[in-house]
Formats: structure tokens, C-alpha cells, sequence
């Protein structure tokens, strides 16, 4: 086993035709697995060249030997594959192409049928998510949904779904395959002023994938003008800048015996972003590293 290779900290590289070139340059950096996002849809990208290009870059690399290789940890992509047949071809093609990236996980948002509350989108993502399923389960796959609200609430949104515990358990009831789990977050609990870590214990088991994305609340802001009176009152922040203790996020994770990585959410942080956007990842890995022990030490016992 490899130091820390039970829980590795990466970050979120979109994919496009320089992805092997960003990772090439971030990997001196420390970084130990990239999520590869092709954002709201995967339209011409040339998916095969983009896999030979970033396997070839992480096996060349020559790390100190300390971690674990560097490795892809999951292919993403995030329209509405509820309204959208693109979307559900997506889905196929990044399940088709996971094992070209040396990765068993995709992910993205669950979907929703525009306008309506959440429970009448449970029949639709049965329809279109079991035959996904089973496929994903025929190749090795696994799929995770983001716990993003996308702007919506319970009663109204245009996006996603799987932003509620009433919704995961409806989901998963809907679509029983093992393969299909959660993509989640700290930030998007926090900013629905949910505690993310009862929460994580609760559903540790059923989470692929995590996203190192923080937020900040400004209660002073909530106490004056509540949630809904046109005032901001929080921040997305990268991981160390926020209000999660990581630490306690971390240890919840290895109490629960989970496995797998946390990849870094960058550029929505209001102050480290710009010229400093790569400043701030790399202190968040920092951050996320020392939270999951510091430098691993090999037992002498």
C-alpha cells in the first residue's frame, strides 16, 4: 500500500484538447488525482485522444515515490440528462471511455424536469437512468450525482435533483443498481444550511467521489436579511479558506472506511481567483494534506 492511498486530494481539470498539457504542469505540485470534467456537454471532443494524452503524461511522471501515483479518479459531465437525449449519450460515451482513462467513475448532476418539484422527476430518472445503469454495471463502472442544487429547490429548479437526502433515498429506490451513488460536497450542504457531517455519516457508504469545494456563511448577513432578501450570504471557497474543519471531514471519511479521492473545485473562490487561482489550489492541497495526517510515516511497531 501506498502512502495515504486510501484517500488521495486532486483537483477538477476540464477536458479539452491541452488537459495532459495542464496536468503535466500541475503534478510537481503534489497533486494525486484529476477528475476530468468536459462541463455542460462532451460535443466533439476528441475522447480517445484526450485518454492516450493524459495516460501517457501520468505514467512518464517520476514523483518522489512518497504517494501514490498520480491516477484519473472520474470523468464528469453536468447538462440535464432527464431533458436533454445529448446528455444521456454523454453519459454513455464517458461510460464507454472510462477504462481508457484508467478511471471507474463518472459523474454529474442527476437532472430534473424544468420547472417542477422534485418528486416528479423520480419516474424519469428511472427511465433513463436504469438502462445507465446496468450499463455502467456491464463495464465496471460506477455513477455518481453531484449533490448540486443548481438554483432549485424543492419545489422549482431546472437542473438537478440530487441535492437532498429525500431525494437520494427516492433515487436509489428508483434505480437499485449498485453502481449508482453521490458525488459530494461540503459547499452546497453549508449554503443550504445543512451540517455536512452528520450527513456524511449517514451516507458515506453510498458517496463515490467527493469535491473539495468550501463556502463560507455570513450569518451577520442571514440574521438581517434572511435567505431570500437579495443579499448574498455566502461564499464558494476553496477548501481552507471556508468553514468545514477538513479534518473532522477526513477522519469521519477513514472512521467509515471510505475510499477514494477528493478532488479540488477551483475557480469560484471570490479572493483566490485570477493570478491567484493556482495560488489557492495548491494551498487547498496543502491544507486537505495536513487534515488527512501530514506526510505519511511508516509504522515501526
Amino acid at each position: 500500500m501506498h502512502a495515504h492511498d486510501d484517500i488521495r486530494i486532486g483537483t477538477l481539470v476540464p477536458a479539452h484538447d491541452r488537459t495532459a498539457e495542464v496536468i503535466r504542469q500541475l503534478l510537481p505540485h503534489g497533486f494525486e488525482s484529476f477528475q476530468l470534467s468536459f462541463g455542460k456537454s462532451v460535443g466533439d471532443a476528441d475522447v480517445a485522444g484526450i485518454a492516450a494524452a493524459v495516460r501517457r503524461v501520468l505514467g512518464e511522471w517520476r514523483g518522489d515515490g512518497a504517494e501514490p501515483p498520480p491516477r484519473v479518479s472520474a470523468l464528469g459531465v453536468y447538462g440535464n440528462p432527464l431533458s436533454s437525449p445529448e446528455t444521456v449519450r454523454d453519459w454513455e460515451r464517458l461510460v464507454d471511455a472510462a477504462a481508457d482513462f484508467g478511471c471507474d467513475l463518472v459523474s454529474g448532476f442527476a437532472g430534473r424536469v424544468p420547472g417542477r418539484p422534485v418528486p416528479e422527476s423520480f419516474g424519469r430518472f428511472g427511465e433513463v437512468f436504469r438502462p445507465l445503469a446496468a450499463r455502467a454495471e456491464d463495464r465496471g463502472v460506477r455513477l455518481a450525482f453531484e449533490n448540486c442544487p443548481g438554483f432549485g429547490t424543492w419545489e422549482l429548479g431546472d437542473r438537478n435533483i440530487a441535492h437532498a437526502p429525500r431525494a437520494w433515498e427516492a433515487m436509489f429506490a428508483e434505480v437499485t443498481s449498485p453502481a449508482v451513488g453521490l458525488e459530494w460536497e461540503p459547499c452546497h450542504q453549508l449554503i443550504c444550511l445543512v451540517d455536512p457531517l452528520p450527513q456524511l455519516r449517514r451516507w458515506a457508504a453510498r458517496i463515490w467521489h467527493i469535491h473539495g469545494k468550501d463556502a463560507t456563511i455570513l450569518w451577520d448577513v442571514i440574521r438581517e436579511h434572511g435567505i431570500r432578501g437579495g443579499v448574498p450570504y455566502a461564499h464558494h471557497r476553496t477548501p481552507g479558506f471556508g468553514d468545514t474543519n477538513w479534518t473532522d471531514l477526513i477522519s469521519t471519511l477513514r472512521l467509515a472506511g471510505w475510499r477514494g479521492s477528493i478532488d479540488i473545485e477551483g475557480f469560484h473562490d471570490p479572493v483566490y481567483r485570477d493570478a491567484l487561482e493556482t495560488t489557492g489550489q495548491v494551498a487547498a492541497l496543502r491544507h486537505l494534506q495536513a487534515c488527512r495526517g501530514g506526510p505519511f510515516v511508516r509504522n515501526v511497531y
